[in-house]
């Protein structure tokens, strides 16, 4: 095997189509987070590569993948022997959809899947940062309904909650290196809940290197293939240089 396309002390980037590659790698993988061509245009790039579900399983049990729901069910049979753990909805600030007479489409999935029983599956509990007193001024109650001597009161929250599944992040549109590029805000609590501190994440189609960027944020090794050398240029000097989340983190 030749030498990767990039490398550092937490992030290795490999130029060449996955089933060529993978198989000369030593890796298992935590976890695998990844966002597959869906196959739904006809753009050169956006070809379903068949069968990559069972490639992918033998080098992980865990494993965050991006789609929209025709691309599940159409690729279902190929999911065979993967649970599926739970969705998650990317929310979008502008849309992504071409079609004028159906509702506009301003989001995508992401489904996590799992092998094997799922307590030996590493998987955080997602909550959201302890919240902080805040003082709150109660609405004026309509004359029907009497009278309250308070118009204000203090709400205490009760320490951190769990985030919801459905998470707010502006999606790339002027800053993207990729056509389907995914905010760093976005991946960093998918990767968190799934792959232990100081552990892989396997990404095999990396497009713009967003999965190593947010790995390497929050303490995690992260292995990268990339078939298009295009973008493997575009993700080294991404990952040379460090990278500024432009659109901020997910709520």
């Amino acid at each position: 095997m030749t030498a990767p396309y990039y490398a550092d002390e937490s992030v290795t980037l490999w130029l060449g189509d996955f089933r060529d590659v993978l198989p000369t790698l030593n890796v298992k993988a935590d976890l695998i987070l990844t966002d597959p061509p869906y196959g739904e245009t006809s753009l050169d790039w956006d070809v379903w590569p068949k069968g990559w579900p069972s490639i992918a399983a033998e080098f992980t049990r865990s494993m965050w993948c991006f789609g929209s729901m025709r691309m599940f069910l159409d690729h279902r049979d190929e999911f065979a022997g993967w649970w599926l753990s739970q969705d998650v909805i990317w929310e979008k600030h502008n849309g992504s959809g071409f079609m004028t007479d159906r509702f506009r489409r301003v989001h995508e999935n992401a489904l996590h899947w799992y092998r094997g029983p799922w307590s030996e599956i590493h998987h955080d509990t997602p909550t959201t940062p302890t919240a902080r007193k805040r003082q709150m001024r109660r609405k004026q109650r309509p004359p029907h309904m009497g009278e309250i001597a308070d118009t204000t009161y203090t709400a205490i929250d009760g320490g951190p909650q769990l985030m919801t599944s459905v998470m707010f992040a502006k999606s790339m549109q002027n800053y993207a290196i990729n056509e389907t590029e995914k905010p760093v805000g976005l991946l960093e609590p998918l990767i968190a809940y799934a792959c232990p501190p100081g552990g892989t994440v396997l990404d095999i189609f990396a497009g713009s290197g967003s999965t190593a960027a947010a790995a390497r944020a929050i303490g995690r090794r992260a292995v990268l293939i990339e078939k298009r050398e295009s973008q493997c240029e575009k993700a080294a000097d991404r990952l040379r240089q460090g990278f500024l989340d432009l659109t901020g983190g997910a709520a």
